[in-house]
């Protein structure tokens, strides 16, 4: 039974967003040194080590063969390979406050793909206003980026972080309809898992980082990666979904792009034009209309099976 949350539970779910928001940060400090795919590896691969200690601790059994990991392989891939990929590509020249406001707008993409798939998320009205002044936030963030690389060939950062905040809102609703009935660490450890053994064979195939030379800033951005953002923060988010559930946990959306913003303030000197402050604005005013109770009437959306005939 969902708990009402108590004040632990909301510093909790501050402490995830510290923890995810100051990732962007962290990944901007990491590009620095090394390359993409060996950094997400050594990120991972902390991460991974904490969440088999825990689950090994609480003997959490694995689920027995058959499909599910052919599943949970392809959430590795769609919620972790891809979009660590593009950001951390995409940390190379976009500032690492955009980033955390355009991966703000995740909720913005599962709503629609959403409505494509299931018959009991529908696009209602509120949500169609949400979608539309969130993307105004996208559009005002993205669009100096493509008008400077007008005629060139070359994709830029900002697409590569609109495609990353695509591949995490296809990955929610694959894991509603493929992954169920797992304890909530399960799939955490085998996506990790699976995403580690992946980006560690492109790092092997293309990057050679046996031959990285490591400091201490490296060292720091994957250290703190790898055991809050990849480790530590899952564990407590598993916490809060079993306690308060997801729609209280939902208000996390609120706060990534704030401490993004301001991280990479305090950390690059990022400025905070009035760009920055209005597409904020928006895509965090389309979550909020997104997830209001008023204008609730369905618009469009698949309808189940006995609302067709």
């Amino acid at each position: 039974m969902i708990a009402r949350p108590t004040r632990t539970d909301w510093l909790l779910l501050l402490a995830i967003g510290v923890m995810w928001g100051t990732s962007y940060a962290f990944i901007k400090l990491g590009v620095e040194t090394l390359p993409t795919f060996t950094l997400i590896a050594s990120r991972l691969g902390i991460g991974l080590a904490l969440l088999v200690t825990v689950v090994v601790v609480a003997r959490q059994a694995p689920p027995p063969p058959g499909r599910i990991y052919l599943h949970l392989a392809v959430m590795g891939a769609i919620n972790i390979v891809i979009p660590f990929t593009l950001i951390t590509w995409a940390e190379q020249s976009v500032e690492s406050s955009v980033a955390a406001v355009l991966n703000g707008a995740v909720p913005l993409i599962v709503i629609v793909v959403a409505a494509l798939v299931f018959h009991d998320e529908p696009i209602t009205l509120n949500r169609l206003a949400g979608v539309i002044v969130g993307y105004v936030g996208v559009i005002v963030l993205v669009l100096p980026g493509l008008v400077a690389a007008a005629g060139g060939s070359e994709v830029t950062g900002e697409l590569a972080l609109l495609g990353s905040t695509l591949a995490y809102g296809i990955g929610a609703v694959y894991a509603r309809r493929n992954i169920k009935g797992l304890r909530p660490m399960i799939p955490a450890v085998f996506q990790v898992g699976f995403a580690f053994v992946m980006v560690s064979l492109l790092a092997l195939a293309i990057e050679n980082p046996f031959a990285v030379r490591w400091n201490g800033d490296a060292l720091l951005a994957v250290v703190w990666l790898g055991l809050l953002g990849s480790g530590l923060a899952y564990l407590i988010m598993f916490r809060l979904l079993s306690r308060i559930g997801a729609t209280a946990t939902s208000q996390l959306a609120y706060l990534l792009p704030v401490v993004g913003i301001v991280s990479g303030a305090v950390m690059f000197g990022e400025s905070v034009d009035a760009r920055i402050v209005i597409g904020t604005g928006l895509i965090l005013g389309g979550v909020a209309l997104v997830n209001s109770r008023y204008g609730e009437r369905r618009l469009w959306g698949r309808r189940s099976a006995a609302e067709a005939r």
